[in-house]
């Protein structure tokens, strides 16, 4: 790796940091903006808070996803973390963006169904968020030895086959 690229990982694992840190305090906020959600507040009140929600995960939620993934990514390409406890992360990391994904579902519902439509309660949500928060935390933090764990051989050694695919070459 060239010397420059080591100056770029602390400001991009600042940079990752940041905006996981908005992505998850808005998978936080996003469910209890959800349980404002109620027609009996009036139209103009239920008006601005659709907004808001709806705003607040398309333009600050969403696009810090997808940059705390993006800088994560090439942080491990940088760093060569490939050890079993980065890829039990990159599991609990998956279950992060399928909540992203259940909330905007949940938001395009509320709009965008005629009638009414009761959101969730936001207490089940938040804990069932908590618990890929603690568990990426615990590996990020603790970076426990997973090594024990028996994993099938095509998971932990080279297979020596060719890709289902060509490769374009130069």
């Amino acid at each position: 790796m060239t010397l420059w690229l080591y100056g770029l990982i602390p400001h991009l694992k600042a940079f990752h940091i940041v905006t996981l840190a908005v992505w998850c305090a808005g998978l936080f906020a996003l469910p209890l903006m959800l349980a404002r959600h109620e027609p009996a507040i009036g139209p103009a009140d239920y008006s601005r808070i659709r907004r808001a929600s709806h705003y607040s995960y398309t333009f600050v939620v969403t696009p810090a996803a997808v940059l705390a993934i993006a800088s994560g990514t090439a942080l491990v390409f940088l760093r060569e973390v490939f050890v079993p406890w980065m890829f039990a992360k990159l599991v609990f990391v998956a279950f992060l963006v399928i909540f992203h994904a259940w909330l905007g579902h949940v938001l395009v519902t509320v709009a965008e169904t005629e009638g009414r439509h009761t959101p969730p309660e936001p207490t089940a949500p938040m804990l069932i968020l908590l618990a890929p928060v603690v568990v990426i935390l615990a590996l990020v933090l603790g970076k426990p030895d997973l090594g024990q764990i028996p994993m099938p051989d095509w998971l932990s050694q080279p297979q020596g086959r060719q890709l289902p695919f060509d490769v374009p070459r130069r």
